[in-house]
């Protein structure tokens, strides 16, 4: 899998007409067996996003993907070392 992107970066994905901006990496999204009961099945996804430039409007309006998903980086985020030694740590996720 190619590295991470940091928060804030800007993406277009496969099939898509809006940019997203990252805002969270290794996201679980559980499955809902019951409504209203938590299970620890789940998909882990690399990124959730929001579009952009609009930013978060509420939660059907968030999107979990991939970066295999990712056609096109548009902007990449800011980088320092919180940055690196966080990307460090979510490789063990």
């Amino acid at each position: 899998m190619a590295e991470l992107l940091p928060n804030g970066s800007i993406v277009l994905l496969e099939g898509g007409n809006k940019r997203l901006m990252i805002y969270g990496r290794k996201q679980l999204l559980l499955e809902e067996e019951n409504p209203g009961e938590e299970t620890a099945e789940g998909t882990m996804y690399d990124y959730i996003g929001v579009f952009y430039p609009e930013g978060y409007i509420s939660p059907e309006y968030t999107y979990v993907f991939n970066h295999s998903d990712i056609i096109e980086v548009i902007f990449k985020g800011f980088e320092d070392e919180e940055e690196v030694e966080l990307k460090q740590a979510l490789k063990q996720v």
